[in-house]
């Protein structure tokens, strides 16, 4: 955690959205535009525009890849964007994509309920997921001295009161890609610094 984190590279995106005529803000014209795509990293949920090969039309979903060395969909990756730069589709999208990123990567997940710690003497990191307040934060604090989590479904069958521990993780990373400032940071990095008009 929290809140020294460096903007960190991402070596897999998932597609967002395709916009066939580039940017909305781009006020070129039309035969000056390119295709570009709004996805967001796989590792560290960074939010991006990446620039497609030629004749590529990915779909919402697609996983691409961005790291180093040969790309077979995307030529490169344009800039970071912040969540008030996505597309309104893109921005309906995001929540299911982030679900789909932490349920195929459960492990790494269960291991925040597991890994856990308080960051002041008044506030522990399980707080700062939505809808956790201190009652169920206890409840995960005492169930886990028993034994670690294996897995969500262990958790929610362990800690009366909680559900879709998922959707708590995409609600948290929502906020804080919606709020560059935010204190905490337990899922994803800040843009890099940017001078605000």
């Amino acid at each position: 955690m929290v809140s020294g984190k460096k903007p960190q590279k991402e070596e897999w995106g998932l597609v967002l959205d395709f916009l066939p005529y580039g940017s909305p803000e781009d006020n070129r014209p039309v035969y000056q535009k390119k295709p570009l795509v709004q996805a967001v990293g796989e590792s560290y949920f960074v939010i991006m525009e990446l620039m497609l090969k030629d004749n590529i039309v990915p779909q919402t979903q697609d996983r691409v890849y961005i790291g180093e060395g040969d790309r077979n969909v995307i030529d490169h990756v344009k800039r970071r964007i912040t969540y008030d730069e996505l597309t309104h589709g893109s921005q309906m999208e995001l929540p299911f994509i982030l679900e789909k990123i932490i349920i195929e990567n459960e492990s790494k997940y269960i291991d925040f309920f597991n890994d856990a710690y308080p960051i002041t003497n008044r506030l522990h990191m399980l707080e700062l997921l939505p809808g956790i307040g201190k009652k169920l934060m206890w409840a995960i604090i005492d169930e886990h001295k028993k034994g670690k989590f294996l897995n969500f479904n262990n958790l929610v069958e362990r800690v009366k009161g909680l559900h879709t521990p998922e959707k708590l993780i995409v609600h948290r990373i929502i906020d804080e890609l919606m709020d560059e400032n935010i204190k905490y940071r337990l899922f994803t990095t800040p843009a890099k610094s940017r001078h605000h008009k």
